[in-house]
């Protein structure tokens, strides 16, 4: 049996990589391809496909955010399956029979499986159960991300070829230039996989670490001084080994000031 298909991926390389994967299998057309959650809603409401890779994790609209639009505009949900660098506690979620999920890189095996899965769900489709499980699955995901993150979670930060285990206390503060994230502690200092500072924000306390300029991520309990600057605006001096002064952007000085009463 023959399924329509859209692949829905920020990364260019795993689209590409997945399109490949497909075609070698066979039985799968690809009907286009989208790059964001945005792109998605629309390309499902005019396609219809069968099936839908969603990566999850997407700037501005992600995987989840993709599904709530979907029903929150009644438009007829296609077969979903999630497509993740992160095995995580969503994965054991996405057991969830109404869909599937594929951890990057990707196997062709999986890929067979999830295929065939979608397969046997057309002959025998199920609409109302599924549409029960993910409407279960929306509620669990949201619960789970409703929950403070523990202050005493661990970041994974490249230094000196080892891969150390941080904890996100100890954490100062991270910044991005040209593309790379450097997190810098009082002993260490070294890069993140991460690949944007929102994305390192979700493994972040949001009650500790504030984004105090679009170039870094502070942690609030590691500002040793505020610098009045000038025409009204401010820097942070941390307590990292080099004191480092990061500004404070001017979208930012209200957050500032309500921090620290200013």
């Amino acid at each position: 049996m023959s399924l329509t298909a859209l692949i829905i991926d920020d990364e260019p390389l795993a689209r590409q990589e997945l399109q490949y994967l497909l075609e070698r299998t066979g039985g799968v057309e690809v009907l286009a391809q989208g790059t964001n959650g945005i792109e998605a809603v629309e390309l499902i409401r005019t396609h219809k496909p069968d099936l839908v890779f969603l990566d999850v994790q997407m700037p501005g609209l992600d995987g989840f955010g993709v599904l709530k639009k979907l029903l929150d505009r009644k438009v007829p949900m296609p077969q979903v399956v999630f497509a993740t660098a992160f095995n995580q506690y969503a994965v054991r979620a996405f057991e969830v029979n109404a869909i599937d999920y594929l951890l990057k890189p990707f196997d062709r095996k999986r890929v067979m499986q999830t295929i065939e899965k979608a397969q046997a769900r057309l002959v025998t489709p199920a609409e109302s159960a599924s549409d029960a499980k993910l409407d279960a699955l929306l509620r669990l995901v949201e619960e789970q991300t409703q929950v403070p993150k523990a202050s005493s979670g661990k970041v994974i930060v490249r230094a000196q070829s080892r891969l150390l285990l941080v904890d996100q206390r100890e954490i100062c503060f991270a910044s991005i230039e040209e593309g790379t994230i450097s997190v810098v502690t009082r002993t260490v200092e070294g890069h993140s996989n991460c690949r944007t500072l929102e994305e390192l924000m979700d493994q972040l306390d949001p009650e500790t670490f504030w984004r105090a300029h679009r170039s870094y991520v502070v942690n609030i309990q590691h500002i040793r001084e505020v610098v009045p600057w000038f025409k009204s605006s401010y820097q942070l001096r941390m307590d990292d080994a080099q004191k480092t002064e990061i500004p404070v952007s001017r979208a930012q000085t209200k957050r500032l000031r309500e921090l620290f009463n200013l």
